[in-house]
């Protein structure tokens, strides 16, 4: 996994459920099937409204005609990102989307032990509000050894919460994969 996560961000607001990540009129697609799950993608953000989306009047959307796959590979939100029900579908389609980490300033916290153990997204937390000096478009830099945020254009740094023990689980692919490489299971 490279250590450096460079793109476009998407800026969100507060208190984000799982069914505003992906509505649950969509969770009818099979995980497994790479075509079908390629539907979570194309579904994902799909219902969060425009007054949390941070956006201009009409709204940007995530994903453009129809694509499975977003121009915005990170995701910049407030607190409480993920709170609702807990499925695993939530980061599933943020990942399908092409999203390679979400930095919110909380969690909810099945939403970030599901984007952690099924190896999905990610999920970065900031130290300070972030999602209020940024806009989405704008391009920015992950540095995963060094637990920062650079904005490409103002060069403005953001330090973020150290990811722990978290990352070479999401290296490994998942839970599992990494306690098979560690030796915890056979």
């Amino acid at each position: 996994m490279d250590k450096i996560i460079k793109g476009k961000i998407f800026v969100l607001g507060d208190n984000i459920d799982t069914d505003q990540i992906i509505p649950a009129e969509h969770l009818v697609y099979s995980l497994s099937d790479p075509e079908e799950s390629k539907n979570y993608g194309k579904h994902a953000l799909s219902g969060v409204p425009l007054s949390k989306a941070g956006l201009p009047a009409g709204g940007i959307p995530f994903i453009k005609n129809g694509s499975s796959e977003s121009e915005y590979n990170i995701v910049i939100a407030g607190s409480n990102f993920g709170c609702g029900s807990s499925r695993e579908h939530a980061p599933f389609a943020l990942k399908v989307a092409g999203v390679k980490a979400v930095i919110a300033e909380s969690y909810a916290r099945i939403f970030y032990r599901n984007s952690v153990d099924g190896g999905f997204i990610i999920p970065y937390e900031s130290i300070q509000k972030i999602n209020d000096s940024i806009s989405t478009g704008d391009e920015i830099e992950i540095d995963l050894m060094n637990n920062t945020l650079k904005h490409i254009e103002s060069g403005k740094s953001f330090n973020l919460r150290p990811l722990g023990d978290i990352l070479p689980i999401i290296e490994a692919g998942n839970i599992f994969e990494y306690a098979r490489k560690s030796g915890m299971m056979g």
